[in-house]
């Protein structure tokens, strides 16, 4: 990776994160905040076929990792995808797609650190500005130590979520089946009130934007994959475990969500998973989920800190962004990065408290279409790469399916989302705020290419591994 001196250039980015590191990120990075609040809100405005919904919103997701593994394979690198849709598409894209992901990251982190400090609210009587505080201090701490430490801390708290997910499917399946105390085989809410589709079958896309954004992260571990010992085995079992992630983890608690719970319930909005179990008469639920729910908060603040550093360190050795950035610590990690992307994180915890309905609300809406936007690139990305690669007689070890059929009708269908957004009332703004937003990083390229020097660039990218 990157590095301003020849000390910096020999030891790099510390390549500490283990198999079993990656292997958590995999798992656990997909389940967030998102899914244990979110998927409420997708039942009450899609009804009992909101498993559908998030059905389709996986198979794009599995699409978009398929791609990624098949680059990330051929040639891992802690830029991931910006160095992707930069060889591929060109600077501007790059630039694009490094920028907007890390603008992505940095909001959600400081939009995070404001949640957990609400569900920290809910045992300790502490002022909310203080409690985001200590939260954004920890997750800064934990980055700047060592990326062990961020593998370590995302391991145990990656596995939290998962063992939550895995005990809620086994537990309902049971209650469903009529294999639990005191219940019977009932699927009858699936009908019961008002139909499979009471809101109309068109409804089903109306909640794919909520569930694609809760879906985000699962891209993580082919940044990540680039700091560990065995870069194409660690992104190849992510990319793999993607399909059964999903398949279990949200489109299978949801239908069973849906089951349990009636699609029009007030307890599907205000905490779902708290509805199901205390259904279950399992004492404390209340207590045991949002205790979940924050090691959730954490985890995506964790992950999305780490994240945006990376993309910063990234751009820095492009000379796309500030060259302090590129400055290493002691311990390997890209510590100007990590802080100046906390210093977004801060702004907006601020911000929140200033000015909830304008500054904080553009900051939100502003990066909601962003990630559709780095999606389309990574797709346009490997579509060429592929050509490329098969122009030059290259054999990949690892390929996207149906090449370039469903890559090219993955492209489609998030255009089609996007075109849905601009369509409704209440996400028009995310697509307006995006597009501006993207506009602007264009503009800042184009000045910044016509002003810097003929220097050569500092990026060293890590080798491709090979087998």
């Amino acid at each position: 990776m990157a590095a301003t001196t020849e000390a910096a250039t020999s030891e790099g980015l510390h390549k500490s994160l283990k198999q079993r590191h990656l292997t958590m990120i995999a798992i656990g990075g997909v389940i967030g905040a998102g899914l244990f609040v979110g998927s409420g809100v997708v039942i009450n405005e899609t009804g009992p076929a909101a498993f559908l919904t998030y059905a389709l919103c996986g198979v794009l997701i599995i699409m978009v990792m398929q791609m990624l593994g098949e680059m990330a394979v051929a040639k891992p690198s802690t830029g991931s995808f910006a160095e992707y849709a930069r060889d591929a598409l060109g600077p501007w894209a790059g630039f694009s797609v490094a920028w907007l992901y890390w603008y992505f990251w940095v909001i959600i982190v400081g939009f995070e650190a404001i949640a957990g400090a609400k569900i920290l609210q809910y045992w300790i009587d502490a002022p909310l500005w203080l409690m985001s505080l200590i939260l954004m201090l920890m997750m800064t701490a934990t980055n700047l130590y060592s990326v062990k430490a961020f593998g370590e801390f995302e391991y145990w708290f990656a596995g939290i979520k998962v063992a939550t997910i895995v005990i809620f499917l086994v537990t309902v399946s049971l209650f469903v089946f009529g294999l639990w105390p005191d219940s019977k085989l009932d699927f009858s809410n699936l009908t019961a009130h008002g139909g499979f589709f009471p809101n109309g079958k068109g409804i089903i896309m109306a909640g794919m934007v909520t569930a694609v954004f809760s879906m985000v992260g699962a891209e993580i571990a082919t940044i990540a994959g680039a700091e560990s010992d065995d870069p194409e085995r660690a992104v190849t079992k992510a990319t793999r475990s993607v399909v059964w992630r999903i398949s279990l983890f949200f489109v299978g608690s949801v239908f069973l969500l849906a089951v349990i719970l009636p699609w029009n319930s007030t307890k599907l909005g205000a905490s779902p998973y708290v509805g199901a179990f205390e259904r279950l008469g399992i004492p404390y639920a209340a207590n045991i989920m949002n205790a979940v729910v924050l090691t959730s908060v954490l985890s995506c603040l964790n992950s999305g800190l780490y994240t945006a550093s990376r993309m910063l360190f990234v751009l820095a050795g492009r000379r796309e962004a500030p060259p302090q950035v590129l400055k290493l610590s002691s311990r390997g990690v890209p510590a100007y990065a990590i802080l100046m992307s906390t210093v977004v994180g801060y702004a907006c915890v601020i911000a929140a408290f200033v000015s909830p309905d304008k500054i904080f609300s553009f900051l939100i809406n502003s990066s909601g279409a962003v990630i559709l936007f780095a999606y389309i690139l990574i797709a346009a990305s490997q579509l060429v790469l592929r050509r490329r690669a098969q122009a030059e007689g290259r054999v990949l070890r690892f390929k996207m399916w149906g090449f370039p059929y469903l890559t090219i009708a993955t492209i489609v269908a998030m255009v089609a989302i996007l075109v849905s957004m601009a369509w409704r009332d209440d996400t028009r703004s995310q697509i307006t705020l995006g597009l501006a937003s993207w506009g602007v990083l264009l503009v800042v390229f184009w000045l910044l290419r016509g002003y810097r020097t003929k220097a050569p660039e500092v990026v060293q990218d890590m080798p491709a591994s090979t087998s």
